[in-house]
């Protein structure tokens, strides 16, 4: 099984080859031209991961598994459309699978935070402890949605991507991404209530 190690060395980096070359040579079965592109897409994988983990090695778990994924799936990367258009798929639709996979244990599971100190009088601290409640609060209701309305939220709403973007990247129609954001909105509005975090 392949695995990502970001400490491996691989021979000098070539420039001047373009990334179509590195992604040719990847699906012939090098691993040094995938470990380049691994490294070129991995904070942008990282970053959309951390919107669906909920620790740092759960994170660093699901990134694995998601360079396992794209390195298993190269032969299906078609070179109409531009890598990183197939990356990016690959990295959501492996959110959603990682969701609906962990969904029972997660539900099971509560979050602390260890370093909260609410007697602190500084303001600076205030505006940091305002920020990280408002993200709790926002990771209570995500973690209550069902992993399809979690992952519109957050592409649309905490990623800010497009509806068409959101289409492609789930490979649901725009009409229908439209309607589950719509549902999927008016859970979190129900689910605040319910939960009596209404300010």
């Amino acid at each position: 099984m392949f695995f990502f190690d970001t400490t491996r060395t691989t021979r000098k980096v070539e420039t001047e080859i373009p990334e179509t070359e590195w992604v040719a040579r990847a699906q012939r079965g090098d691993e040094d031209a995938f470990v380049h592109l691994a490294r070129v897409y991995r904070p942008r994988i990282w970053s959309t991961a951390a919107r669906f983990a909920r620790s740092r090695p759960e994170l660093e778990d699901l990134t694995q598994d998601l360079f396992v994924k794209m390195w298993r799936g190269l032969s299906s990367y078609r070179s109409d459309a531009p890598f990183e258009n197939w990356v990016m798929t690959v990295t959501v639709r492996g959110c959603y699978d990682f969701l609906r996979s962990n969904r029972r244990r997660r539900d099971s599971e509560t979050l602390v935070d260890p370093q909260d100190s609410r007697d602190d009088p500084d303001p600076a601290n205030e505006r940091a402890r305002s920020r990280r409640e408002a993200w709790e609060t926002v990771s209570l209701l995500l973690d209550r949605l069902e992993a399809r309305d979690r992952i519109i939220i957050t592409l649309l709403d905490l990623e800010e991507r497009g509806v068409r973007e959101t289409a492609t990247l789930t490979g649901w129609s725009e009409a229908n991404v439209k309607v589950r954001a719509h549902r999927a909105r008016k859970k979190m509005r129900e689910l605040f209530f319910e939960l009596g975090l209404e300010p």
